[in-house]
């Protein structure tokens, strides 16, 4: 897998201000509406109610999209990154990178401290994913370019953020409530993102998994558009992607290949 736009690689050479400035032209690059190259519908909830993906086609329609979820983890200063591509509950295939991060972890910069992990292990697979869900931020961003964005445009595919906390931006409704599985509740602009008009709808806070205990609960989610997906269809994708877990399957998949690559990196290193 080759980026379309290697002009945007993220240099942690560059100063804040350079960085700020790249972010700005990729958000203006980025497209926050569905340009898919896959029938979303195929990746759907079951006659069970349960959240799955499709695996087969016998009824007509198109096979499962190729999806890549896409984690990391760290040994000391080294990112190690995951990768695995699945096709409906199908391992299509799995890869891992390590690279040496170059600055400390900079709210807003994510992409320029554990992109270039990244970049090295997309580069290695063999196939072209339809689709990737990254473990960060998309449009929920300071500047629209979490790093979702910023991997999505590089590399011209359809990508979603998927966050455990809230970056930036304002919930539609309040979140200080326990939330019931499948609840979203809209992100908009506020004066935290520079780069949007106040209200833009910019992701969703996505409960996806939740318990019946009344003394125990689960945070949501926060979902949002990296490149060529619309708020509405990210929630749609991400909830169709989320098998039982909080976490959808791919980056679920992708978390626990990072955690075995890092054991792996860790004893090379030592």
């Amino acid at each position: 897998m080759k980026p379309v736009r290697p002009e945007f690689a993220p240099d942690p050479a560059l100063s804040r201000s350079e960085m700020e400035a790249l972010q700005r032209e990729i958000a203006a690059t980025a497209v926050f509406d569905d340009d898919l190259d896959f029938d979303p519908a195929t990746v759907r909830h079951d006659d069970a109610g349960q959240q799955t993906l499709d695996t087969g086609s016998d009824d007509g329609r198109p096979d499962p999209p190729l999806v890549a979820g896409i984690d990391q983890a760290f040994v000391d200063d080294v990112a190690v990154s995951a990768v695995v591509v699945s096709r409906g509950d199908e391992i299509v295939e799995r890869v891992h990178a390590a690279v040496e991060t170059e600055i400390p972890y900079i709210p807003g910069l994510l992409s320029f401290r554990e992109g270039g992990a990244i970049l090295a292990a997309l580069s290695e697979l063999d196939c072209d994913p339809d689709l990737l869900v990254v473990d960060g931020s998309g449009r929920i961003h300071f500047r629209e370019a979490g790093l979702a964005t910023h991997v999505g445009v590089m590399f011209d595919v359809p990508a979603v953020g998927v966050a455990k906390n809230l970056l930036c931006g304002t919930p539609r409704e309040s979140l200080d409530r326990k939330l019931s599985t499948g609840t979203r509740v809209g992100i908009e602009a506020d004066d935290s993102v520079e780069t949007a008009t106040p209200g833009t709808l910019i992701g969703y806070a996505l409960q996806t998994r939740q318990y019946d205990s009344p003394k125990r609960h689960v945070n949501p989610l926060y979902v949002s558009p990296g490149h060529r997906v619309s708020a509405d269809t990210t929630a749609d994708l991400v909830a169709a992607t989320t098998d039982g877990y909080k976490l959808p399957e791919p980056t679920r998949l992708a978390d626990s290949d990072a955690d075995e690559a890092k054991a792996q990196v860790r004893s090379e290193l030592s």
